[in-house]
């Protein structure tokens, strides 16, 4: 794996990686806001074909906009995030889409979990984005399209576009490639 964006300070064990973003990190494209940025941070690796990925993430949360989950990246242009993103003091999952612009969607937690279990499944031009409940069961937060690619960078991200950086730690990192319908 390696990284878009190196955070200044991050390790790793066997199942884990815990860093801090720096700050006035995010990936964002244009709409409502008008800016582009590109300078999360992103530890990736490159695959083909459908795959599912899952993380479990703990975060210490405390800033607008703090974020973590799961990424897809073709190019600069056309990515995806999903996690837990930080917004009025709620723990929102997020998803954030981008084909030349960013589409953010979200949907505040009514209990901030202290860990949470993160799903992507890709199969063709279409990803699913899951995450499991307190009973233990995946759930579903997003359908989306995205653009097939013959290769796709895969992996964990985090970002602080607002805040001085937060410590996050990613557990139990899994990909599984050409998985069937």
């Amino acid at each position: 794996m390696q990284w878009l964006n190196e955070p200044p300070q991050w390790a790793q064990t066997d199942q884990q990686i815990t860093l801090t973003t720096a700050p006035n990190t995010d990936f964002w494209r244009v709409t409502h806001y008008g800016f582009i940025r590109h300078s999360g941070h992103f530890f990736y690796e490159t695959i083909t074909g459908d795959f599912v990925a899952e993380v479990t993430i703990v975060g210490q949360y405390r800033d607008l906009y703090d974020q973590a989950g799961l990424m897809v990246h073709i190019d600069n242009n056309h990515w995806l995030k999903a996690g837990i993103e930080y917004v009025d003091g709620v723990q929102n999952l997020s998803a954030v889409v981008t084909h030349d612009y960013s589409d953010w969607s979200m949907v505040a937690l009514t209990k901030a979990p202290e860990t949470l279990r993160l799903r992507l499944e890709r199969r063709g031009e279409a990803i699913e984005l899951l995450y499991r409940d307190e009973n233990g069961d995946f759930r579903p937060f997003r359908l989306t399209y995205f653009r097939d690619a013959p290769t796709l960078q895969v992996g964990i991200m985090a970002a602080s576009p607002d805040g001085d950086g937060f410590e996050v730690t990613f557990a139990d990192y899994a990909i599984q490639s050409s998985i069937k319908a």
